[in-house]
């Protein structure tokens, strides 16, 4: 894992706390970091990182850890400057909770890892406050997340019934007009 030169070398210095929180995202009503982001600071790549989670599986419940369905990954790539390579990717994401970015240093098992893994506690840790401090705010956030739901809803309704609109009409079958000679003369 550390013997990757490219990667274990691009970050000597521990990540600032700023960096780590533009990586968090909230999915499913929990905050994240994406494996593509955990790897970048681990100081591993993303195959090596995901490896490490697959080797120790049991220690990654739902709770700590979930992939994004297809619908989530466009509009991480959409709306993420930072994540735009993903778009080419056909692995969808992982998503890691607080407690899941935290087990990945554990089975990472590096300097870099521990030191980085500290930053992502206190990140998450931060973010934590700031919403309890402000529980007008985070009321306010939820529902305009709510609402955002429910307009697209209405939003793919109305598209569907353009749709059915556009689409030409089905006409049922004409009786042919004239002779036919696959017709049996009347006995």
């Amino acid at each position: 894992m550390e013997n990757e030169p490219s990667r274990s070398i691009r970050h000597p210095t521990p990540v600032p706390g700023l960096r780590i929180e533009r990586c968090i995202l909230v999915f499913r009503g929990q905050k994240v970091i994406l494996d593509t982001d955990l790897a970048d600071l681990y100081g591993v790549s993303t195959k090596v990182f995901n490896q490490a989670v697959k080797r120790n599986q049991d220690r990654f419940p739902e709770d700590f850890r979930f992939r994004l369905t297809p619908k989530q990954k466009a509009e991480v790539v959409t709306n993420c400057d930072h994540l735009r390579r993903l778009k080419y990717s056909t692995v969808l994401p992982f998503a890691f909770t607080e407690h899941g970015a935290i087990m990945a240093a554990t089975v990472l098992n590096s300097a870099r890892a521990t030191t980085v893994s500290i930053y992502v506690v206190r990140a998450f840790v931060k973010l934590r406050a700031l919403v309890n401090t402000q529980p007008e705010f985070a009321r306010k956030l939820e529902e305009l997340e709510r609402r955002l739901v429910e307009h697209d809803e209405k939003f793919e309704a109305v598209f569907t019934a353009i749709r059915e609109l556009m689409a030409p009409p089905v006409e049922p079958p004409r009786r042919r007009i004239g002779f036919s000679s696959s017709e049996e003369p009347p006995s």
